[in-house]
């Protein structure tokens, strides 16, 4: 693989038509294979779920009220698990961060060694929000939603994939930046948009794609992905209406891709759109815990041998966590004070299964996260880069488990991925007992969950996607 670069001084991008290229497959994408469909409703319904979960947490309230403060009441689109109709833009907003605000959806999977595996983007965040809310308001039918869903995902995707990986490690958070793409791409399919207009919305996207991993534990990441899907719908808008931009903004000097990453691998995306779709290979992980997915491995792992071998918290002497080097990198709350410093904490993630054997969203509150046991558990964790888990690569996400017992055994185990990723995959029934657990959060009535899940199993064949957002509503 080699990293395109390209030189500020020049006038002319070295690689031209990128950016046109990626109009031409959102303008022209008629249809989606049988098998990616199928594979792609799972995330559908686990990000509707996440919205309905997300209604309830603390940033749902906080959206709430800036809404109703700015006088936004009326419109189009639903907010899910709310009882107010919004303009589409704000609906992509209200849901992207519902999606994203227990760190809970699904993740693309990395595929070249130096792209850190289960680090690229958070696909459903961003583009399912605003092709759900565009959908609504033009009454498109399930199948145009959907397929407008997957041409988002997977130009999003294929340019996560492509941009130097120096993008993420700096500080960039992919779905923020890369996730205004597939916004913009699903809301400008479903307005019917023509290639020369859907380029004008892909350059309103590149200028509006920003959030930053600092923010990384705060509301804020949250809000990256509820931005981004907003951003998106904003830029299809603004093109449809005319608004001018460059023709260039993905591969140009000064365009995203150089700008955000300093170059991009031109082979990964050039000819590569839906060749193959993304969902199909590498695959997109749904995530089995509201945490990072990096913690994912270590996690189904530790469950496992828990298991097998029937220890619990009060067996535990120490637990060795070994991962590459990338993996503390994201990781970074080794003393989490908070659920959303939780989220992104092995240690805290590995207590909490080693004291209450499971890890869903009632296990991720400021409340468990101050308990005094669970505090006293993660003292026992020693997360650190082991040399085995390096040497395996970054296209995988390698951890290694040592278990100390107070009784002197050592109990051993590894993992390269978790529950829900493609190599072991959720079924439908599977993401519907997630979905239903998300519901039972946001406390949604029994009737209405279940009739989503029957919904979003046939989407293909609703007429109308605004019977599926009454249910949401």
């Amino acid at each position: 693989m080699t990293l395109h670069q390209t030189n500020p001084a020049l006038d002319r991008p070295a690689v031209e038509g990128l950016t046109k290229e990626a109009a031409e497959f959102i303008v022209n994408t008629s249809s989606v294979p049988a098998d990616v469909i199928e594979i792609g409703k799972k995330s559908i319904l686990d990000g509707i779920g996440l919205a309905l979960s997300g209604s309830v947490a603390k940033s749902g309230e906080l959206v709430r009220t800036y809404l109703k403060n700015v006088g936004i009441k009326d419109g189009s689109a639903t907010a899910i698990g709310m009882s107010m109709k919004v303009p589409p833009r704000f609906a992509a907003f209200v849901n992207g961060v519902g999606v994203h605000a227990d760190d809970f959806d699904d993740t693309q999977l990395a595929v070249a060694k130096d792209r850190v595996y289960g680090l690229l983007t958070h696909p459903t965040a961003p583009a399912l929000p605003a092709a759900l809310a565009v959908a609504e308001d033009k009454g498109a039918s399930g199948s145009e939603a959907m397929l407008a869903y997957h041409i988002g995902v997977e130009l999003e995707c294929k340019i996560a994939e492509a941009i130097n990986p120096r993008h993420y490690q700096h500080g960039f958070h992919a779905t923020a930046t890369c996730g205004t793409y597939a916004a913009a791409a699903a809301a400008a399919k479903l307005k019917k948009l023509s290639v020369e207009q859907t380029v004008r919305a892909l350059g309103c996207a590149g200028s509006q794609s920003a959030g930053l991993r600092e923010n990384f534990g705060t509301m804020m990441k949250p809000f990256h992905a509820g931005r981004s899907s907003e951003s998106g719908v904003v830029a299809a808008d603004f093109a449809e209406l005319g608004w001018t931009t460059t023709d260039k903004i993905l591969e140009a000097p000064r365009g995203f891709f150089q700008a955000a990453g300093g170059g991009w691998d031109n082979g990964a995306i050039h000819g590569k759109l839906g060749k193959p779709w993304t969902f199909a290979n590498p695959g997109v992980s749904i995530k089995p815990h509201p945490s990072g997915s990096l913690t994912h491995p270590g996690m189904t792992e530790l469950l496992r041998l828990m298991k097998e071998h029937g220890f619990a918290a009060a067996d535990i002497e120490r637990v060795d966590v070994g991962t590459n080097q990338n993996m503390p990198n994201a990781l970074i709350h080794h003393r989490p004070k908070n659920e959303l410093q939780a989220k992104f904490s092995m240690e805290f993630c590995m207590a909490i299964l080693l004291i209450e054997g499971r890890g869903g969203l009632p296990e991720f509150t400021d409340e468990v996260v101050e308990r005094a046991d669970v505090k006293k558990m993660i003292e026992k964790i020693n997360f650190h880069v082991h040399p085995e888990a390096e040497a395996a690569g970054y296209d995988k996400m390698t951890t290694i488990l040592d278990i100390h017992l107070k009784n002197g055994k050592t109990i051993s185990g590894k993992a390269d991925f978790g529950k829900g990723s493609p190599a072991n995959p959720m079924t439908y029934d599977e993401v519907a007992d997630k979905f239903r657990g998300c519901a039972e959060f946001a406390k949604w009535p029994t009737q209405k969950a279940e009739a989503i899940i029957e919904t979003v199993r046939t989407l293909e064949t609703l007429k109308n996607i605004r019977d599926l957002m009454k249910l949401c509503a």
